[in-house]
């Protein structure tokens, strides 16, 4: 199963957006989904405050906002084909 990291933090519309794309997606493309609320770390915070919604899918490919369908279906694609970490 392909595992998808969502990092986030409360009141952020862009991240429900990519939470409800993910979950479209996952009638093809089955993942197990692992929210992050960036705002419960001082350091992810300070990372991703400007540039969530962030997607981590597979460990190896990494999308921030602005996302779409299409980029996250073409993540989850190369990820379903290719189930070894790159190195």
């Amino acid at each position: 199963m392909i595992e998808v990291v969502l990092y986030t933090r409360p009141g952020c519309g862009l991240c429900d957006e990519a939470k409800a794309l993910l979950a479209d997606l996952a009638v093809r493309y089955p993942h197990r989904l692992t929210e992050v609320n960036i705002a419960a770390d001082e350091a992810l915070y300070r990372r991703y405050r400007h540039i969530i919604p962030v997607v981590r899918i597979a460990n190896r490919v990494t999308l921030q906002a602005p996302l779409d369908a299409g980029q996250l279906e073409a993540a989850l694609r190369q990820a379903n084909l290719s189930p070894q970490p790159l190195p």
